[in-house]
């Protein structure tokens, strides 16, 4: 308790304050007058809440520029850091602001920002983080791929700052790649962006935000799949390019040249008490599992990429990035384009190609292919893997009661799924197999990941089997209905069609 107060006198001391410029602020904390410190063990730990009803757009939090922590305010005030660090120009900005902030950790309580590290977590859950069982526990290639791109990153990265960190005379245990792991992962989960730096800043007060997904006005449904720019157009019909800019901060947070600050505005209303979340942007599971460290239960703008055809790829122009189910079981429009597309004999393709961009179905015929083809493709994804969405959801149970009670189940009444890849993780630690032990502080930390784990591979399979029922559902629609009732209901609707065709001529 004592800590926490320090540390909001401290950023009070450096001018950050949650109190309107009309009013006179607190002398002995930052927040009180709108925000305050809370917890909330079911939506992201240690938050801010509101201090009072606080209405949508209004000023809650202002970071001045000197209480930023970014590259280039440290290397002002350190004349060693600032000249080392010239000596290496083939550094990313994001590795000198990591071995900046190691730099940092190294000068102890002498570091005039001392108060604001020793509120940073001791260690993340970010897929760099993740060792070999821990990462194979993912079972989906994609994200297997992604973790281990990650892991090497980071490894790579930290080899080739080494030289500048022997330079600074860090202490021996900041020179491992563990070291590099929490700082990176530190500049990973709370940095916020700057104009001037690509590694952006760390925010002291500001990162005590926990998440929160964008609402359905940025989600990615079928109908909104090329997003942002659609929107955009749309709205211009309707508001000025100043009148967007300003909607888009009041609702968010961003740094602001006027008054050199870091400011932080309600992204709705909010009833005292309430906790205050800010959207760090549009993300899915796994990239909030990389870069962050956490994934949501319900995340609006999850993706699940299954398998195609190898022609698939080279018949519309869509990336591959735009070929995804989305949570509720429907696939994008492009996929969903693509599929309808890669149905049609080849002999026929081209009279066909301008309905496909159109989003209109090509037939009923073509319409129950293309769903009989997506169904099996995601029941041929879900057979392959090592356990179903039901036992993943079960292990789940198991290391949850194990981690109120330290005690594993018998091996032998698990499902066989189960009991594998339990011993597995058991022989990965070197833990003894008698199913009741002490676990390490190490042991804890992998069970976390893996459970981080195992909540994005059930996700994954989840919308999976979404999309099975989908498929079925518009099957056996299309086999009970008349052709004229479902081409009212499946259609798309004509602004979106509206906006494939502004596309296309461009």
């Amino acid at each position: 308790m004592e800590e926490a107060l320090n540390f909001l006198q401290w950023a009070a001391d450096l001018g950050i304050s949650d109190t309107p410029l009309t009013s006179t602020p607190q002398s002995n904390s930052c927040l009180g007058h709108s925000l305050f410190v809370s917890t909330f063990p079911d939506a992201g730990g240690r938050g801010l809440a509101t201090a009072r009803d606080i209405r949508k757009g209004e000023l809650i939090l202002k970071v001045p520029n000197g209480a930023l922590m970014t590259s280039q305010n440290l290397m002002i005030n350190d004349e060693v850091l600032s000249i080392s660090v010239k000596k290496h120009p083939y550094l990313s900005s994001t590795q000198i602001l990591v071995v900046a902030l190691l730099n940092e950790v190294n000068k102890g309580k002498s570091s005039p920002w001392w108060p604001y590290l020793k509120q940073f977590p001791r260690s993340y859950d970010t897929l760099a983080d993740f060792d070999k069982f821990e990462i194979q526990a993912l079972q989906i290639d994609d994200a297997i791929w992604a973790a281990q791109k990650a892991s090497l990153k980071a490894e790579a990265e930290w080899k080739e700052a080494s030289v500048l960190m022997h330079d600074l005379k860090l202490k021996p245990q900041l020179l491992t790649l563990k070291a590099w792991l929490w700082a990176s992962g530190s500049i990973s989960s709370r940095t916020m962006h700057i104009p001037w730096d690509e590694a952006g800043c760390l925010c002291p007060v500001g990162d005590f935000f926990n998440y929160a997904a964008p609402g359905d006005e940025t989600s990615n449904s079928e109908d909104q799949v090329a997003g942002k720019a659609f929107y955009l157009q749309e709205d211009s019909m309707l508001k000025s390019a100043t009148e967007l800019a300003t909607d888009h901060r009041l609702i968010d947070a961003g740094y602001e040249e006027d008054v050199s600050s870091y400011c932080f505005y309600a992204r709705r209303n909010y009833r005292k008490g309430e906790q205050v979340l800010v959207s760090y942007g549009t993300y899915t599971n796994l990239e909030l599992l990389q870069h962050y460290g956490f994934l949501l239960t319900d995340n609006p703008n999850d993706k699940a990429f299954i398998p195609l055809e190898p022609d698939m790829y080279s018949l519309c122009s869509w990336e591959n990035e735009l070929l995804y189910v989305q949570p509720d079981g429907k696939p994008s429009f492009a996929l969903l384009s693509t599929v309808r597309f890669w149905a049609v004999p080849q002999n026929k393709r081209r009279s066909f190609i301008h309905l496909v961009y159109s989003g209109n179905r090509l037939s009923t015929h073509n319409e129950v292919a293309a769903m009989r083809w997506l169904a099996k493709k995601c029941r041929t994804t879900l057979d392959i893997l090592p356990t179903t969405a039901e036992e993943d959801g079960k292990l789940l149970v198991i290391l949850d009661k194990f981690q109120d009670i330290h005690q594993f189940m018998e091996i032998k009444e698990m499902p066989p799924p189960l009991a594998s890849e339990l011993c597995a993780f058991m022989e990965s630690k070197d833990m003894l197999s008698e199913g009741i032990y002490v676990p390490s502080s190490v042991a804890r930390r992998s069970i976390e990941r893996w459970k981080l784990a195992i909540q994005w591979r059930l996700h994954y399979k989840k919308i999976l089997c979404n999309c099975i029922a989908h498929c079925t559902e518009i099957i056996n629609y299309i086999n009970s209905s008349k052709d004229s009732e479902y081409q009212e209901i499946f259609v798309k609707p004509v602004y979106l069609n509206r906006f494939l065709i502004i596309i296309i001529i461009i």
